[in-house]
């Protein structure tokens, strides 16, 4: 996978680029957890668990260190800086994918909760993947309403992050109108899922392959209506 570097709101930005067979592939962005814990980078296993997922399922995929992580330039930035470094990856993984038409983003803890923030920025996309979502320690009342349907992953033996305090975010994006937020609780894993990389795997190929069958079913009727009326008028 190649080793990028582009530029962000204070620097340059290192990420890993990992393109797609297709020209109109659809579009990952993986975002790693907090850059001042153990592990808080792009390589994390459960952040590289996620990019390895969708680059098997034909996504071109990025992931990359927030600013002031590895060879990122830039320092930490309690958030509002690290949410325009995303966006600055997404608008770089756009440019080198013009043709794509779809787009997911996915973070782990720190990364989840800037993820959703950038999800209700972009209204492109169109997926999400949270992967223990800092739901007891922050705000999370920004998705309101939430733009996009997404899976919700959580351990039951999660020490940093109680899993009530997740369920009842999955509960409340769950009851908003055109919204559909599934959510899967690991009852016997901790928050670095730990020996829980590959369920975390098949969870996230399956919800995904399930709601991308689906648009595409949706897509061959919405033609196959078009071509019928064209006919009947």
């Amino acid at each position: 996978m190649p080793e990028v570097i582009f530029n962000g709101p204070e620097g340059r930005l290192e990420g890993r680029y990992q393109p797609a067979n297709s020209e109109e592939a659809p579009l990952a962005l993986i975002l790693h957890p907090h850059p001042q814990m153990p592990n808080g980078t792009m390589n994390n296993r459960v952040t590289y668990t996620l990019f390895q997922t969708f680059s098997a399922l034909g996504f071109a995929v990025l992931r990359f260190n927030f600013r002031g992580v590895g060879r990122s330039q830039g320092t930490y930035d309690d958030g509002q800086g690290e949410l325009g470094d995303a966006a600055a990856a997404l608008d770089w993984l756009q440019m080198m994918n013009r043709n794509a038409k779809t787009c997911w983003i996915a973070g782990y803890s720190f990364g989840a909760w800037i993820g959703m923030q950038l999800l209700m920025r972009r209204p492109e996309i169109s997926g999400f993947i949270s992967v223990a979502p800092p739901a007891n320690s922050k705000d999370f009342s920004f998705l309101a309403p939430c733009p996009a349907s997404g899976l919700i992953i959580h351990g039951g033996e999660d020490a940093l992050i109680p899993e009530a305090s997740v369920a009842a975010l999955s509960d409340k994006l769950s009851g908003q109108r055109n919204v559909h937020v599934r959510y899967a609780m690991f009852p016997h894993t901790g928050h670095d899922f730990d020996n829980h990389l590959k369920e975390l795997s098949v969870a996230v190929r399956d919800y995904v392959t399930d709601v991308m069958t689906k648009k595409h079913k949706k897509s061959v009727r919405g033609r196959s209506t078009k071509k019928t009326l064209l006919k009947e008028g």
